[in-house]
């Protein structure tokens, strides 16, 4: 375990003793979001992301170990483990570099080599191999038998042991794949009877870049133009920096038998060594990729789900559209469903004047405080004709994005909710709830469904979920969950739940009512005192008996809060009320073995905004109130717009239309930027200029060189 620390410690250049710390408490069970925020004296303030990179080295590691014992077992029972050979299996630390030990003793099919073998012929190979001047044809007469009928076939199988023997080399395996790390070329190339087909992959019909300079957004379309066979697809080093390294390795003497290992060795490389390293390169790109672009899709997705809520209102809800009528639903604070109805304010019904006394009368009726209309078809109008209205109190209109309110309403979640509704219904309701509270609707849905990202169906779907899992896990717990209203969904998140404790929590409260104290937690069946340990401080209960229980401050540090109210001889309650008697405090005071500075500071600031949301206030868009359709565009107009998604290449805006407009990461600042994150960040506001527009392709560029933001 000592060398496992070590090891992380020097790829992550966190010290030895942090790494230690947070790898005892990943292996105790902790999670990621409880570690940070309340073990910080344990990794020494270590945030998420540092603790995660611990978690991902540390998996690779066990990993890497359970493969040692694997390759260790399987050499021992064919009676080939040396001291040595264990030894040297132990000492290693790199996965290919641990596969290439194993490689001669893996368990394989037969190949040319092992059919030469079994004619008898690998003691002649390695004569050969030992390059002395000898008279060949004599020897090789001595191998003939009745499954070796001529000299030339001796020989044949001589070049396919020897060449196999330099494939398993680990030397020669290693120069190679330093050749590639230095010089590899990724090519691609059109199936030429598939070039009408493949016109989407026109810029990689005759394409060819330095694989460690390619960017992850063409690996992807690459492998996937690959996959659906319309590209051919190859990664080549330079192959004749590659033979002479192999020479240099192999080629002993200038004599015959130099020359048929010479020969043996270039057939090795180009039949056995290269495509095996190749795609090794081809895995290890890919992989590469998928990170880069499940990184962008993590990055927006927590944007996404720390979006601005508007909060615990009434909502009036709309899923616009033209012919089939405008949706509408009215919801309680709590997201339950009061009202639903269509409406018809467009073309061609277009029941203008008897819709908005309809839309005035439930807005007066059901004490909404606010409208969320979906961003699809109809939108623009539908916000227009809702503007128009002349209600009894103030309205903030908001158009929210509908992206996934189709997911959600076809979904079994959606049905489980509402039963006896269709899915226009529950779409408007999932528009008018994600305008609530985007964090609570959004965990109901499969991260990879929200499509806030580039290739997501291309990458590895596992590396892709366990990103996207921790992302929605992180965001749910930095904010924190009402225990008596929060669904199923999104109790699943918190650290040390899962679905079955936080389906057991639901049934409880059905059962018993609300909880009254964190600490009725544990009468939860099956959650049990490291469930509690974990989840207690993101759960919070408002206006229950202790007033802790309400803030992100964790039930083992409340004896903290109680010597501070002792001291400061005034009540908790008293103390949240007038947090200034804070300011008097000694923390050096409180410091033990187990709480330090970090974790009073952090309680102390809890103390004074208790329950604090981290997210930002929500901020109404206003689109250009001309710009209804990309017909009415023109180039060098700008316009307002908000940002919807966020990828390596550039930025997508919504301007106010159904299309959405790309920034291309050239047009996104007077500056050389390497990433649009670095400016951008999802449902920013921004303004843009039209620099082109293709209405028969739907596409609009944009720019934002030169415009003030």
């Amino acid at each position: 375990m000592e060398k496992i620390i070590r090891l992380i410690s020097g790829i992550t250049g966190i010290n030895t003793r942090q790494v230690g710390n947070t790898v005892e408490l990943i292996n105790g069970g902790a999670t990621i979001p409880f570690i940070a925020r309340y073990r910080k004296e344990r990794t020494g303030g270590l945030d998420e992301e540092q603790i995660e990179q611990i978690l991902k080295q540390n998996e690779y590691f066990t990993e890497l170990i359970s493969r040692k014992e694997t390759i260790l077992g399987v050499i021992e029972k064919q009676d080939l483990l040396t001291d040595e050979l264990k030894q040297k299996i132990e000492d290693t630390w790199d996965a290919n570099t641990l596969e290439d030990i194993y490689l001669p003793y893996k368990p394989k099919k037969r190949t040319r080599a092992s059919i030469a073998k079994e004619k008898g012929l690998e003691p002649f190979a390695d004569i050969i191999f030992d390059q002395k001047n000898i008279d060949i044809e004599a020897i090789a007469s001595g191998y003939l038998n009745d499954k070796v009928s001529s000299i030339e076939e001796a020989l044949a199988g001589v070049n396919d042991i020897i060449a196999e023997k330099i494939s398993e080399n680990p030397s020669a395996r290693e120069r190679v794949r330093n050749t590639f790390e230095e010089s590899a070329i990724i090519t691609s190339k059109v199936v030429k009877s598939k070039a009408d087909e493949a016109i989407k992959y026109k810029d990689y019909f005759d394409f060819s870049q330095k694989l460690d300079k390619c960017p992850s957004h063409r690996i992807l379309a690459i492998r996937r133009g690959e996959k659906e066979g319309y590209l051919r697809v190859d990664i080549s080093p330079n192959a004749e920096n590659a033979l002479k390294k192999l020479k240099y390795l192999f080629v002993r003497g200038n004599n015959k038998c130099a020359e048929i290992v010479q020969a043996a060795m270039e057939d090795s490389y180009s039949r056995l060594i290269k495509p095996s390293i190749e795609n090794e390169f081809a895995g290890l790109s890919k992989n590469t990729a998928d990170i880069s672009a499940i990184d962008v899709f993590a990055v927006n997705l927590r944007q996404l789900l720390l979006a601005p809520p508007y909060g615990k209102k009434r909502i009036l809800g709309i899923d616009p559209g033209y012919r089939t009528g405008c949706k509408v639903v009215c919801i309680d604070e709590q997201g339950n469903l009061l009202h639903n109805e269509t409406i018809y304010p467009h073309k061609p019904q277009e029941e203008t004047s008897m819709e908005m006394k309809k839309l005035s009368s439930l807005v007066s009726s059901f004490k909404i405080d606010a409208v969320a209309i979906g961003n699809g078809t109809a939108s623009r109008e539908t916000e227009s004709f809702v503007k128009r209205i002349k209600f009894d109190r103030e309205l903030q209109v908001f158009v929210v994005s509908e992206d996934v309110a189709s997911v959600y309403s076809a979904s079994s979640v959606a049905r489980e909710e509402f039963p006896n509704y269709d899915v226009t219904v529950r779409g408007a309701v999932s528009i008018a709830r994600r305008l609530m509270d985007p964090l609570a609707e959004l965990v109901k849905i499969d991260p990879k469904s929200i499509g806030v990202g580039q290739y997501q169906h291309d990458v590895d779907q596992k590396l892709l979920k366990e990103s996207l899992d921790r992302v929605v896990e992180s965001a749910v717990n930095s904010v924190g969950v009402n225990l008596n209203t929060a669904s199923k969904h999104l109790l699943n998140y918190v650290s040390g739940l899962g679905p079955a404790l936080a389906k057991g929590i639901v049934d409880y409260r059905a059962d018993n009512g609300a909880f009254e104290s964190r600490k009725e937690l544990l009468k939860v069946p099956r959650l049990g005192a490291k469930a509690f340990e974990q989840c207690a401080g993101f759960l919070r209960i408002d206006g229950g008996k202790n007033p802790l229980d309400n803030t992100a401050v964790h039930p083992e540090s409340y004896h903290i809060v109680k010597s501070i109210s002792k001291d400061l001889k005034k009540s908790v309650e008293e103390i949240i009320e007038t947090p200034e008697v804070l300011e008097s405090i000694d923390l050096n005071k409180y410091v033990t073995e187990e709480i330090g500075l970090p974790s009073l500071n952090d309680i102390i600031k809890e103390l004074e905004k208790p329950g604090r949301d981290p997210r930002k206030a929500i901020k109404v868009m206003e689109f250009d109130k001309t710009i209804y359709k990309i017909e009415y565009l023109k180039i060098d107009m700008e316009l307002p717009g908000i940002v919807t998604n966020i990828t390596n290449f550039g930025a997508f805006v919504d301007i106010g239309i159904k299309e959405n407009g790309l920034v291309h990461i050239y047009q996104i600042a007077d500056r050389f930027i390497s990433n649009p994150a670095e400016v951008l960040s999802l449902h920013q506001h921004v303004k843009v200029k039209i620099t082109d527009i293709d209405i028969d392709r739907k596409r609009i560029q944009l720019s934002m060189k030169g415009i003030k933001q």
